[in-house]
Protein backbone atom coordinates (compact mmCIF):
# COMPACT_ATOMS: atom_id res chain seq x y z
CA UNK A 1 0.00 0.00 0.00
CA UNK A 2 1.30 3.45 -0.95
CA UNK A 3 1.53 5.40 2.32
CA UNK A 4 1.02 8.70 0.49
CA UNK A 5 -2.09 7.48 -1.32
CA UNK A 6 -3.60 5.45 1.52
CA UNK A 7 -5.61 2.26 1.28
CA UNK A 8 -7.88 2.14 -1.82
CA UNK A 9 -10.90 1.17 0.35
CA UNK A 10 -10.06 3.54 3.20
CA UNK A 11 -13.44 5.31 3.34
CA UNK A 12 -15.34 2.02 3.38
CA UNK A 13 -12.98 0.85 6.15
CA UNK A 14 -13.73 4.05 8.09
CA UNK A 15 -17.47 3.42 7.77
CA UNK A 16 -17.10 -0.10 9.17
CA UNK A 17 -14.95 1.13 12.07
CA UNK A 18 -17.40 3.90 12.98
CA UNK A 19 -20.26 1.37 12.92
CA UNK A 20 -18.22 -1.02 15.07
CA UNK A 21 -17.70 1.70 17.66
CA UNK A 22 -21.43 2.47 17.73
CA UNK A 23 -22.23 -0.23 20.29
CA UNK A 24 -19.50 0.89 22.70
CA UNK A 25 -20.61 4.54 22.72
CA UNK A 26 -24.34 3.85 22.47
CA UNK A 27 -24.25 1.61 25.52
CA UNK A 28 -23.04 4.30 27.93
CA UNK A 29 -25.71 6.85 27.02
CA UNK A 30 -28.48 4.24 26.89
CA UNK A 31 -27.66 3.08 30.43
CA UNK A 32 -28.30 6.57 31.85
CA UNK A 33 -31.94 6.40 30.73
CA UNK A 34 -32.34 2.81 31.99
CA UNK A 35 -31.13 3.36 35.57
CA UNK A 36 -34.56 4.08 37.05
CA UNK A 37 -35.99 0.93 35.48
CA UNK A 38 -33.06 -1.23 36.64
CA UNK A 39 -33.57 0.16 40.17
CA UNK A 40 -37.23 -0.90 40.16
CA UNK A 41 -37.66 -4.13 42.19
CA UNK A 42 -40.51 -5.31 39.93
CA UNK A 43 -39.65 -4.08 36.43
CA UNK A 44 -35.88 -4.30 36.99
CA UNK A 45 -33.35 -5.78 39.40
CA UNK A 46 -34.08 -3.66 42.46
CA UNK A 47 -30.58 -2.18 42.29
CA UNK A 48 -29.64 0.31 44.99
CA UNK A 49 -28.07 3.65 44.13
CA UNK A 50 -24.60 2.38 45.03
CA UNK A 51 -25.13 -0.70 42.83
CA UNK A 52 -26.15 1.56 39.95
CA UNK A 53 -22.97 3.57 40.48
CA UNK A 54 -20.96 0.35 40.28
CA UNK A 55 -22.84 -0.74 37.14
CA UNK A 56 -21.50 2.43 35.49
CA UNK A 57 -18.06 2.45 37.09
CA UNK A 58 -17.18 -1.24 36.72
CA UNK A 59 -17.23 -0.71 32.96
CA UNK A 60 -15.41 2.62 33.06
CA UNK A 61 -12.58 1.60 35.40
CA UNK A 62 -11.79 -1.63 33.55
CA UNK A 63 -11.96 0.22 30.21
CA UNK A 64 -9.59 2.95 31.41
CA UNK A 65 -7.19 0.52 33.05
CA UNK A 66 -6.79 -1.71 29.99
CA UNK A 67 -6.87 0.91 27.22
CA UNK A 68 -3.08 1.25 26.86
CA UNK A 69 -2.38 -2.45 27.30
CA UNK A 70 -4.83 -3.56 24.63
CA UNK A 71 -3.49 -0.91 22.29
CA UNK A 72 0.01 -2.39 22.66
CA UNK A 73 -1.29 -5.96 22.30
CA UNK A 74 -3.09 -4.94 19.11
CA UNK A 75 0.11 -3.40 17.76
CA UNK A 76 1.91 -6.70 18.44
CA UNK A 77 -0.65 -9.34 17.42
CA UNK A 78 -2.66 -7.44 14.79
CA UNK A 79 -5.20 -4.65 15.14
CA UNK A 80 -7.87 -6.38 13.08
CA UNK A 81 -7.50 -9.48 15.25
CA UNK A 82 -7.76 -7.33 18.39
CA UNK A 83 -10.86 -5.66 16.99
CA UNK A 84 -12.44 -9.08 16.41
CA UNK A 85 -11.58 -10.20 19.94
CA UNK A 86 -13.00 -7.01 21.40
CA UNK A 87 -16.25 -7.32 19.44
CA UNK A 88 -16.73 -10.94 20.58
CA UNK A 89 -16.11 -10.02 24.23
CA UNK A 90 -18.38 -6.99 24.01
CA UNK A 91 -21.19 -8.97 22.38
CA UNK A 92 -21.04 -11.88 24.85
CA UNK A 93 -20.84 -9.60 27.89
CA UNK A 94 -23.75 -7.49 26.54
CA UNK A 95 -25.76 -10.71 26.34
CA UNK A 96 -24.77 -11.53 29.94
CA UNK A 97 -25.77 -8.01 31.05
CA UNK A 98 -29.17 -8.29 29.37
CA UNK A 99 -30.01 -11.51 31.22
CA UNK A 100 -28.38 -10.69 34.58
CA UNK A 101 -30.49 -12.01 37.45
CA UNK A 102 -29.28 -9.61 40.13
CA UNK A 103 -27.24 -6.39 40.42
CA UNK A 104 -24.00 -8.24 41.18
CA UNK A 105 -24.23 -10.20 37.94
CA UNK A 106 -24.91 -6.97 36.06
CA UNK A 107 -21.87 -5.26 37.63
CA UNK A 108 -19.59 -8.19 36.68
CA UNK A 109 -21.02 -8.37 33.14
CA UNK A 110 -20.49 -4.62 32.74
CA UNK A 111 -16.86 -5.05 33.82
CA UNK A 112 -16.50 -7.67 31.07
CA UNK A 113 -17.99 -5.19 28.62
CA UNK A 114 -15.23 -2.78 29.68
CA UNK A 115 -12.64 -5.36 28.62
CA UNK A 116 -14.24 -5.60 25.17
CA UNK A 117 -14.54 -1.83 24.84
CA UNK A 118 -10.87 -1.35 25.75
CA UNK A 119 -9.91 -3.75 22.95
CA UNK A 120 -12.14 -2.01 20.38
CA UNK A 121 -11.42 1.69 20.94
CA UNK A 122 -7.63 1.85 20.35
CA UNK A 123 -7.83 -0.64 17.47
CA UNK A 124 -10.22 1.59 15.51
CA UNK A 125 -7.99 4.67 15.80
CA UNK A 126 -4.82 2.70 15.01
CA UNK A 127 -6.38 1.22 11.86
CA UNK A 128 -7.57 4.67 10.73
CA UNK A 129 -4.04 6.04 11.15
CA UNK A 130 -2.68 3.09 9.16
CA UNK A 131 -5.02 3.21 6.14
CA UNK A 132 -5.29 7.00 5.67
CA UNK A 133 -2.47 9.21 4.36
CA UNK A 134 -1.36 12.11 6.55
CA UNK A 135 -3.25 14.68 4.44
CA UNK A 136 -6.62 12.91 5.03
CA UNK A 137 -6.05 11.61 8.56
CA UNK A 138 -7.48 14.67 10.30
CA UNK A 139 -10.64 14.54 8.22
CA UNK A 140 -11.01 10.80 8.86
CA UNK A 141 -10.64 11.23 12.61
CA UNK A 142 -13.19 14.06 12.40
CA UNK A 143 -15.67 11.67 10.77
CA UNK A 144 -14.85 9.10 13.47
CA UNK A 145 -15.51 11.70 16.19
CA UNK A 146 -18.76 12.75 14.48
CA UNK A 147 -19.86 9.10 14.56
CA UNK A 148 -19.17 9.02 18.28
CA UNK A 149 -21.19 12.23 18.69
CA UNK A 150 -24.08 10.76 16.73
CA UNK A 151 -24.11 7.69 18.99
CA UNK A 152 -24.19 9.97 22.03
CA UNK A 153 -27.12 11.85 20.49
CA UNK A 154 -29.29 8.84 19.65
CA UNK A 155 -28.44 6.86 22.81
CA UNK A 156 -30.97 8.38 25.26
CA UNK A 157 -33.91 8.35 22.86
CA UNK A 158 -33.05 4.82 21.69
CA UNK A 159 -32.94 3.64 25.31
CA UNK A 160 -36.28 5.28 26.02
CA UNK A 161 -37.96 3.63 23.01
CA UNK A 162 -36.58 0.22 23.96
CA UNK A 163 -37.74 0.53 27.58
CA UNK A 164 -41.25 1.52 26.50
CA UNK A 165 -41.63 -1.63 24.40
CA UNK A 166 -39.35 -4.23 25.98
CA UNK A 167 -37.80 -5.19 29.32
CA UNK A 168 -34.77 -3.45 30.82
CA UNK A 169 -32.30 -5.97 29.34
CA UNK A 170 -33.13 -4.77 25.82
CA UNK A 171 -30.80 -1.76 26.32
CA UNK A 172 -27.90 -4.24 26.41
CA UNK A 173 -29.32 -6.78 23.96
CA UNK A 174 -29.38 -4.12 21.22
CA UNK A 175 -25.57 -4.38 21.15
CA UNK A 176 -25.63 -7.99 19.95
CA UNK A 177 -26.95 -7.41 16.39
CA UNK A 178 -24.62 -4.41 16.02
CA UNK A 179 -21.69 -6.63 17.02
CA UNK A 180 -22.71 -9.42 14.61
CA UNK A 181 -23.11 -7.02 11.67
CA UNK A 182 -19.79 -5.37 12.52
CA UNK A 183 -17.94 -8.69 12.57
CA UNK A 184 -19.46 -9.66 9.23
CA UNK A 185 -18.18 -6.38 7.74
CA UNK A 186 -14.77 -6.32 9.46
CA UNK A 187 -13.73 -9.67 7.94
CA UNK A 188 -13.81 -8.75 4.22
CA UNK A 189 -13.29 -4.97 4.47
CA UNK A 190 -10.75 -4.13 7.18
CA UNK A 191 -7.09 -5.02 6.47
CA UNK A 192 -4.74 -6.44 9.08
CA UNK A 193 -1.89 -4.25 10.33
CA UNK A 194 0.81 -4.34 13.01
CA UNK A 195 3.39 -1.99 14.44
CA UNK A 196 6.87 -3.18 13.35
CA UNK A 197 8.29 -1.71 16.58
CA UNK A 198 5.59 -2.16 19.23
CA UNK A 199 5.93 -0.96 22.80
CA UNK A 200 6.47 -3.37 25.66
CA UNK A 201 3.67 -4.34 28.03
CA UNK A 202 3.38 -3.01 31.57
CA UNK A 203 1.23 -5.55 33.47
CA UNK A 204 2.39 -4.32 36.90
CA UNK A 205 1.29 -0.75 36.12
CA UNK A 206 -2.09 -1.90 34.81
CA UNK A 207 -2.72 -4.03 37.90
CA UNK A 208 -1.72 -1.27 40.32
CA UNK A 209 -3.89 1.33 38.55
CA UNK A 210 -7.03 -0.84 38.56
CA UNK A 211 -6.60 -1.97 42.20
CA UNK A 212 -5.95 1.58 43.37
CA UNK A 213 -8.87 3.14 41.51
CA UNK A 214 -11.33 0.41 42.52
CA UNK A 215 -10.35 0.79 46.20
CA UNK A 216 -10.76 4.57 46.12
CA UNK A 217 -14.11 4.39 44.31
CA UNK A 218 -15.34 1.65 46.65
CA UNK A 219 -14.57 3.79 49.70
CA UNK A 220 -16.26 6.85 48.20
CA UNK A 221 -19.42 4.95 47.26
CA UNK A 222 -19.49 3.22 50.64
CA UNK A 223 -19.28 6.64 52.29
CA UNK A 224 -22.41 7.67 50.40
CA UNK A 225 -24.22 4.52 51.56
CA UNK A 226 -23.30 5.04 55.22
CA UNK A 227 -23.56 8.86 55.10
CA UNK A 228 -20.23 9.17 56.93
CA UNK A 229 -16.52 9.39 56.18
CA UNK A 230 -15.36 8.35 59.66
CA UNK A 231 -16.21 4.65 59.33
CA UNK A 232 -13.25 2.30 58.71
CA UNK A 233 -15.32 0.86 55.84
CA UNK A 234 -14.88 4.23 54.14
CA UNK A 235 -11.46 5.63 54.98
CA UNK A 236 -9.52 2.35 55.02
CA UNK A 237 -10.17 1.44 51.35
CA UNK A 238 -9.70 5.09 50.27
CA UNK A 239 -6.33 5.35 52.04
CA UNK A 240 -5.30 1.92 50.75
CA UNK A 241 -6.27 2.94 47.22
CA UNK A 242 -4.33 6.20 47.45
CA UNK A 243 -1.28 4.24 48.67
CA UNK A 244 -1.56 1.82 45.73
CA UNK A 245 -1.92 4.73 43.28
CA UNK A 246 1.19 6.34 44.80
CA UNK A 247 3.01 3.04 44.18
CA UNK A 248 1.64 3.14 40.61
CA UNK A 249 3.11 6.62 40.05
CA UNK A 250 6.47 5.50 41.50
CA UNK A 251 6.49 2.43 39.25
CA UNK A 252 5.54 4.38 36.11
CA UNK A 253 8.36 6.89 36.72
CA UNK A 254 11.06 4.25 36.97
CA UNK A 255 10.32 1.97 33.98
CA UNK A 256 11.04 2.59 30.30
CA UNK A 257 7.67 1.39 28.97
CA UNK A 258 5.01 2.89 31.29
CA UNK A 259 1.33 2.17 30.67
CA UNK A 260 0.62 5.77 31.69
CA UNK A 261 3.65 8.05 31.40
CA UNK A 262 3.31 10.37 34.40
CA UNK A 263 6.49 12.22 33.40
CA UNK A 264 4.47 14.27 30.90
CA UNK A 265 2.73 15.94 33.85
CA UNK A 266 5.92 17.92 34.41
CA UNK A 267 4.76 20.15 31.52
CA UNK A 268 2.23 22.60 32.96
CA UNK A 269 0.53 22.99 29.56
CA UNK A 270 -0.13 19.27 29.38
CA UNK A 271 -1.23 19.08 33.02
CA UNK A 272 -3.67 22.00 32.75
CA UNK A 273 -5.24 20.58 29.57
CA UNK A 274 -5.57 17.07 31.05
CA UNK A 275 -7.00 18.57 34.25
CA UNK A 276 -9.58 20.48 32.18
CA UNK A 277 -10.77 17.29 30.48
CA UNK A 278 -10.88 15.47 33.81
CA UNK A 279 -12.85 18.23 35.56
CA UNK A 280 -15.37 18.51 32.72
CA UNK A 281 -16.11 14.79 32.67
CA UNK A 282 -16.15 14.61 36.46
CA UNK A 283 -18.90 17.24 36.56
CA UNK A 284 -20.74 15.93 33.49
CA UNK A 285 -20.95 12.24 34.45
CA UNK A 286 -21.90 13.07 38.02
CA UNK A 287 -24.52 15.50 36.75
CA UNK A 288 -25.98 13.00 34.31
CA UNK A 289 -26.36 10.55 37.20
CA UNK A 290 -28.65 12.79 39.26
CA UNK A 291 -30.46 14.25 36.24
CA UNK A 292 -31.72 10.77 35.34
CA UNK A 293 -33.55 10.47 38.67
CA UNK A 294 -34.69 14.09 38.58
CA UNK A 295 -36.37 13.69 35.19
CA UNK A 296 -37.83 10.21 35.67
CA UNK A 297 -38.62 10.11 39.40
CA UNK A 298 -39.08 13.67 40.66
CA UNK A 299 -40.74 15.03 37.48
CA UNK A 300 -42.34 11.72 36.46
CA UNK A 301 -41.25 11.61 32.81
CA UNK A 302 -41.17 8.27 31.01
CA UNK A 303 -37.82 6.90 29.77
CA UNK A 304 -38.52 7.98 26.19
CA UNK A 305 -39.58 11.47 27.33
CA UNK A 306 -36.44 11.77 29.47
CA UNK A 307 -34.35 10.68 26.50
CA UNK A 308 -36.00 13.26 24.28
CA UNK A 309 -35.35 16.00 26.85
CA UNK A 310 -31.62 15.25 26.68
CA UNK A 311 -31.52 15.62 22.88
CA UNK A 312 -30.75 19.39 22.96
CA UNK A 313 -27.49 18.61 24.77
CA UNK A 314 -26.46 16.15 22.04
CA UNK A 315 -27.70 18.40 19.20
CA UNK A 316 -25.61 21.29 20.55
CA UNK A 317 -22.58 19.00 20.57
CA UNK A 318 -23.19 17.97 16.95
CA UNK A 319 -23.63 21.59 15.80
CA UNK A 320 -20.90 23.36 17.74
CA UNK A 321 -18.16 20.75 18.14
CA UNK A 322 -17.17 20.97 14.43
CA UNK A 323 -17.13 24.79 14.70
CA UNK A 324 -15.21 24.94 17.97
CA UNK A 325 -11.79 24.68 16.34
CA UNK A 326 -12.43 28.01 14.58
CA UNK A 327 -13.28 29.57 17.95
CA UNK A 328 -10.10 28.11 19.37
CA UNK A 329 -8.00 29.47 16.51
CA UNK A 330 -9.54 32.94 16.78
CA UNK A 331 -9.48 33.44 20.55
CA UNK A 332 -6.92 30.89 21.76
CA UNK A 333 -7.26 27.88 24.05
CA UNK A 334 -7.07 29.85 27.30
CA UNK A 335 -9.90 32.28 26.58
CA UNK A 336 -12.28 29.86 24.83
CA UNK A 337 -11.89 27.14 27.47
CA UNK A 338 -12.11 29.57 30.41
CA UNK A 339 -15.32 31.19 29.12
CA UNK A 340 -16.84 27.77 28.36
CA UNK A 341 -16.02 26.50 31.87
CA UNK A 342 -17.55 29.63 33.40
CA UNK A 343 -20.72 29.03 31.36
CA UNK A 344 -20.72 25.40 32.54
CA UNK A 345 -20.35 26.63 36.13
CA UNK A 346 -23.35 28.94 35.65
CA UNK A 347 -25.40 26.05 34.23
CA UNK A 348 -24.56 23.82 37.19
CA UNK A 349 -25.52 26.66 39.54
CA UNK A 350 -28.72 26.97 37.53
CA UNK A 351 -29.65 23.42 38.54
CA UNK A 352 -30.10 24.73 42.09
CA UNK A 353 -33.20 26.59 40.86
CA UNK A 354 -34.79 23.46 39.37
CA UNK A 355 -37.77 22.19 41.35
CA UNK A 356 -40.80 19.95 40.92
CA UNK A 357 -42.48 22.50 38.64
CA UNK A 358 -39.66 23.63 36.32
CA UNK A 359 -41.13 24.21 32.80
CA UNK A 360 -39.96 21.93 29.99
CA UNK A 361 -38.74 24.85 27.77
CA UNK A 362 -36.40 25.90 30.60
CA UNK A 363 -35.00 22.36 30.82
CA UNK A 364 -34.44 22.23 27.06
CA UNK A 365 -32.72 25.64 26.97
CA UNK A 366 -30.39 24.78 29.88
CA UNK A 367 -29.42 21.42 28.38
CA UNK A 368 -28.71 23.07 25.02
CA UNK A 369 -26.46 25.76 26.53
CA UNK A 370 -24.64 23.08 28.52
CA UNK A 371 -24.03 21.18 25.29
CA UNK A 372 -22.65 24.32 23.63
CA UNK A 373 -20.26 24.91 26.54
CA UNK A 374 -19.06 21.31 26.50
CA UNK A 375 -18.50 21.45 22.74
CA UNK A 376 -16.18 24.43 23.14
CA UNK A 377 -14.10 22.98 25.98
CA UNK A 378 -12.83 19.70 24.57
CA UNK A 379 -11.15 20.91 21.31
CA UNK A 380 -8.93 23.59 22.93
CA UNK A 381 -7.98 21.17 25.71
CA UNK A 382 -7.18 18.42 23.20
CA UNK A 383 -5.19 20.85 21.04
CA UNK A 384 -3.21 21.97 24.08
CA UNK A 385 -2.38 18.35 24.91
CA UNK A 386 -1.14 17.65 21.38
CA UNK A 387 0.91 20.86 21.25
CA UNK A 388 2.57 20.01 24.57
CA UNK A 389 3.82 16.64 23.28
CA UNK A 390 6.25 15.75 20.50
CA UNK A 391 4.47 14.96 17.24
CA UNK A 392 5.48 11.30 17.38
CA UNK A 393 3.72 11.02 20.77
CA UNK A 394 0.30 12.13 19.46
CA UNK A 395 -1.14 8.66 19.95
CA UNK A 396 0.09 8.58 23.54
CA UNK A 397 -1.51 11.95 24.24
CA UNK A 398 -4.84 10.80 22.81
CA UNK A 399 -4.78 7.61 24.87
CA UNK A 400 -3.83 9.45 28.06
CA UNK A 401 -6.62 12.02 27.62
CA UNK A 402 -9.13 9.22 27.00
CA UNK A 403 -7.95 7.39 30.11
CA UNK A 404 -8.25 10.53 32.26
CA UNK A 405 -11.71 11.14 30.80
CA UNK A 406 -12.91 7.68 31.81
CA UNK A 407 -11.36 7.80 35.29
CA UNK A 408 -12.70 11.30 35.97
CA UNK A 409 -16.16 10.22 34.84
CA UNK A 410 -16.05 7.24 37.22
CA UNK A 411 -14.91 9.45 40.09
CA UNK A 412 -17.63 11.97 39.23
CA UNK A 413 -20.33 9.31 39.50
CA UNK A 414 -18.80 8.00 42.75
CA UNK A 415 -18.16 11.33 44.48
CA UNK A 416 -21.25 13.26 43.35
CA UNK A 417 -23.40 10.14 43.72
CA UNK A 418 -22.19 9.85 47.31
CA UNK A 419 -22.90 13.54 47.95
CA UNK A 420 -26.39 13.01 46.54
CA UNK A 421 -26.95 9.91 48.69
CA UNK A 422 -25.64 11.47 51.93
CA UNK A 423 -27.64 14.67 51.47
CA UNK A 424 -30.80 12.75 50.60
CA UNK A 425 -30.48 10.45 53.61
CA UNK A 426 -30.21 13.41 55.96
CA UNK A 427 -33.12 15.24 54.33
CA UNK A 428 -35.56 12.29 54.28
CA UNK A 429 -34.67 11.04 57.79
CA UNK A 430 -37.43 13.03 59.64
CA UNK A 431 -40.10 11.58 57.31
CA UNK A 432 -38.97 8.02 58.12
CA UNK A 433 -38.86 8.54 61.88
CA UNK A 434 -40.95 6.00 63.79
CA UNK A 435 -40.24 3.15 61.37
CA UNK A 436 -37.97 0.23 62.38
CA UNK A 437 -34.25 1.09 62.18
CA UNK A 438 -33.52 -1.36 59.35
CA UNK A 439 -36.48 -0.02 57.35
CA UNK A 440 -35.30 3.56 57.88
CA UNK A 441 -31.80 2.72 56.67
CA UNK A 442 -32.97 0.83 53.56
CA UNK A 443 -35.74 3.31 52.73
CA UNK A 444 -33.45 6.33 53.07
CA UNK A 445 -30.74 5.04 50.73
CA UNK A 446 -32.19 6.75 47.62
CA UNK A 447 -35.36 8.29 46.27
CA UNK A 448 -36.12 4.99 44.50
CA UNK A 449 -35.80 3.09 47.78
CA UNK A 450 -38.14 5.55 49.53
CA UNK A 451 -40.64 5.26 46.65
CA UNK A 452 -40.59 1.44 46.95
CA UNK A 453 -41.17 1.76 50.72
CA UNK A 454 -44.02 4.22 50.16
CA UNK A 455 -45.75 1.84 47.74
CA UNK A 456 -45.46 -1.00 50.27
CA UNK A 457 -47.22 1.14 52.89
CA UNK A 458 -50.31 1.66 50.71
CA UNK A 459 -52.35 4.77 51.50
CA UNK A 460 -50.06 5.60 54.43
CA UNK A 461 -47.19 6.00 51.98
CA UNK A 462 -48.80 8.52 49.60
CA UNK A 463 -47.60 11.55 51.55
CA UNK A 464 -44.14 9.97 51.80
CA UNK A 465 -43.79 10.07 47.99
CA UNK A 466 -44.16 13.83 47.93
CA UNK A 467 -41.67 14.25 50.77
CA UNK A 468 -39.22 11.95 48.97
CA UNK A 469 -39.35 14.05 45.79
CA UNK A 470 -38.82 17.27 47.76
CA UNK A 471 -35.89 15.70 49.63
CA UNK A 472 -34.37 14.55 46.36
CA UNK A 473 -34.62 18.01 44.80
CA UNK A 474 -32.88 19.45 47.86
CA UNK A 475 -30.07 16.86 47.63
CA UNK A 476 -29.77 17.58 43.89
CA UNK A 477 -29.26 21.26 44.72
CA UNK A 478 -26.44 20.37 47.14
CA UNK A 479 -24.83 18.11 44.54
CA UNK A 480 -25.17 20.80 41.87
CA UNK A 481 -23.36 23.29 44.10
CA UNK A 482 -20.52 20.79 44.55
CA UNK A 483 -20.37 20.28 40.77
CA UNK A 484 -20.33 24.02 40.14
CA UNK A 485 -17.48 24.48 42.62
CA UNK A 486 -15.42 21.86 40.78
CA UNK A 487 -16.15 23.48 37.39
CA UNK A 488 -15.17 26.90 38.78
CA UNK A 489 -11.89 25.44 40.04
CA UNK A 490 -11.33 24.12 36.51
CA UNK A 491 -11.88 27.59 35.08
CA UNK A 492 -9.27 28.98 37.48
CA UNK A 493 -6.75 26.30 36.45
CA UNK A 494 -7.32 27.02 32.76
CA UNK A 495 -7.13 30.80 33.20
CA UNK A 496 -3.86 30.47 35.10
CA UNK A 497 -1.94 27.77 33.23
CA UNK A 498 -3.41 26.88 29.85
CA UNK A 499 -1.49 28.50 26.97
CA UNK A 500 -3.18 31.43 25.26
CA UNK A 501 -3.41 32.31 21.60
CA UNK A 502 -0.01 31.93 19.94
CA UNK A 503 1.52 35.10 18.58
CA UNK A 504 1.63 35.26 14.78
CA UNK A 505 5.04 34.59 13.30
CA UNK A 506 6.46 37.81 11.85
CA UNK A 507 7.04 37.65 8.13
CA UNK A 508 10.00 39.26 6.33
CA UNK A 509 9.18 42.61 4.80
CA UNK A 510 10.29 41.44 1.37
CA UNK A 511 10.24 37.90 0.12
CA UNK A 512 11.67 36.67 -3.13
CA UNK A 513 9.08 35.02 -5.37
CA UNK A 514 9.38 31.28 -5.66
CA UNK A 515 11.03 29.98 -8.81
CA UNK A 516 8.71 27.66 -10.71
Amino acid sequence: MDENAGHPRRWAILGVLVFSLLAVVLDNTILNVAMKTIADPVAGLGATQSELEWAINSYTLVFAGLLFTFGVIGDRTGRKRMLFVGMVLFGLSSLASAYAQDPTQLILARAAMGIGGAAIMPATLAIISNVFPARERGKAIGVWAAGVGLAVAIGPITGGLLLERFWWGSVFLINVPIVLISMALIGPVVPESRDPRPSRLDPVGVLLSIIGLVAVVYGIIRGGELATVTSPEVFVPVLAGVAVLAAFVWWERRIDNPAFDVRYFGDVRFTSAIATIGIVFFAMMGGMFFLTFYLQVALGFSPVQAGALMLPFAVAQLIFAPLSQRVNEKFGAKLSATVSLLVLTAILLGYTFFDLHTPVPVLLAVFFVQGVAMANIMPPATTAIMEALPREKAGVGSAMSNTVRQVAGALGVAVLGSVLSSSYRGEIAPALAGLPADVQHAGGESVMATAALAHSLGERGESLLGLANEAFVHSMHVTSLASAGIALAGAAVVARWMPGKPRPVSQPEQQEPAVV
